[in-house]
């Protein structure tokens, strides 16, 4: 039978971008999962029924862990002989196509669900770069995860090959039964809303590369013009790699209309999304951003930057607003415009959903990857 290694630097990455993939594929092929250790591979094996492999990798650069790393994962290409390895997020990626290339696995695939190097600067861009040169290489197909993910490959040389986005782009696609207003999901909102106040949400980690600097100096300028509004922030900090600004940190311990609320999960999140007014995604960069399409798939419009994988999703004045990155001004405005014209927000928040549906429902998202998968694994069937 043929055999998958599907792999990622994380186990969460594993266990998000291939929830329930890696049990629909173990129905044709041999699969394996292959992750640094953690619970979460642990999680990913028994809810998936598949065999998993820990590797530790370094999300960052460590040239002797990396080293470390590209010989264990060679011993286990050797050992396990798969037909395919197919690898996401970077440091796998590297990883596993030098690996592949080098014990000769026929098939190696990767998906780039974002790049680092077009927001880099100096030497660290140079790096990145080449190991990005290196991973394609070595890889004998590379997905991109949208459009403007491809056109960076091919507009900055890092490959000449053939690439292929599966169906409009995104490696998951949404659930519309989850993603949408249930009665058990009416009920939660019920408790959170304030029809009193207009309510911006934002969903991810709270770090400087996802623009929350210009978002909270852009809100505290608009709580200071209107309180009747507010601010959920809604994720993790990450002050060992990317920390926001000191200013930034002191507008949300005011607590002036903004609230940072941690990690927030299942229904408890979805109830969040029900009970905003608009979502917002001011990042510097994205592969292609699952909150802005859960969003979405709330009925929600979004403010987001005009950034590779975003302005894929949203149509500027159909399910939402585009704005330049890294700008307080344009992201003030466009929040001010949200909140006085509620004409505009609704007529955009009754797209939201239906364009997220067209494009992106799950089952369409994940047929496209079966398909590619048939299609290059047929010679070895």
């Amino acid at each position: 039978m043929v055999k998958i290694i599907r792999a990622t630097t994380v186990p969460q990455s594993l266990n998000n971008f291939c929830k329930d993939i890696l049990r629909e594929l173990s129905e044709r092929y041999e699969v394996v999962g292959l992750s640094s250790p953690g619970l979460e591979l642990e999680e990913v094996a028994n809810r998936e029924g598949v065999r998993v492999i820990a590797v530790p990798m370094e999300r960052h650069i460590s040239l002797v862990k990396d080293f470390k790393a590209l010989i264990k994962m060679i011993g286990v290409f050797r050992r396990e002989k798969p037909t395919m390895v197919h690898s996401m997020t970077p440091k796998a990626g590297l990883l596993c196509m030098v690996a592949g290339w080098l014990t000769r696995v026929p098939v190696r695939v990767h998906t780039f669900t974002g790049l680092v190097f077009p927001t880099s600067t100096g030497l660290k861009r140079r790096i990145l770069m080449t190991t990005d040169w290196l991973t394609c290489a070595c890889a004998t197909h590379v997905i991109p995860e949208g459009e403007g993910v491809k056109s960076d490959l091919l507009n900055n040389k890092i490959t000449k090959k053939t690439l292929k986005v599966l169906g409009y782009g995104n490696v998951m696609g949404v659930d519309m039964t989850r993603f949408s207003c249930r009665p058990e999901i009416k009920l939660l909102e019920q408790k959170l809303r304030d029809s009193s106040l207009i309510t911006f949400l934002f969903v991810g980690r709270i770090v400087k590369d996802k623009g929350i600097n210009e978002l909270c100096a852009a809100f505290k300028c608009l709580h200071e013009k209107n309180p009747n509004t507010r601010l959920w922030l809604i994720g993790p900090y990450e002050d060992a790699l990317d920390p926001v600004s000191p200013e930034t940190r002191k507008i949300i311990n005011e607590k002036n209309g903004v609230y940072a609320l941690g990690k927030r999960t299942g229904d408890e999140l979805l109830s969040y999304y029900a009970a905003a007014d608009c979502f917002v995604m001011p990042s510097y960069r994205e592969g292609f951003p699952n909150t802005v399409l859960e969003a979405g798939a709330m009925g929600l419009p979004s403010i987001v930057t005009d950034i590779n994988g975003s302005r894929e999703i949203i149509r500027d004045g159909e399910n939402g607003l585009i704005v330049p990155p890294q700008k307080s001004e344009p992201l003030f405005d466009a929040m001010g415009r949200m909140m006085r014209d509620k004409t505009a927000r609704e007529y955009m928040a009754g797209n939201a959903r239906k364009m997220i549906a067209d494009r992106f429902e799950q089952s369409f998202v994940r047929k496209c990857l079966y398909d590619f998968y048939d299609e290059i694994l047929k010679p070895y069937v």
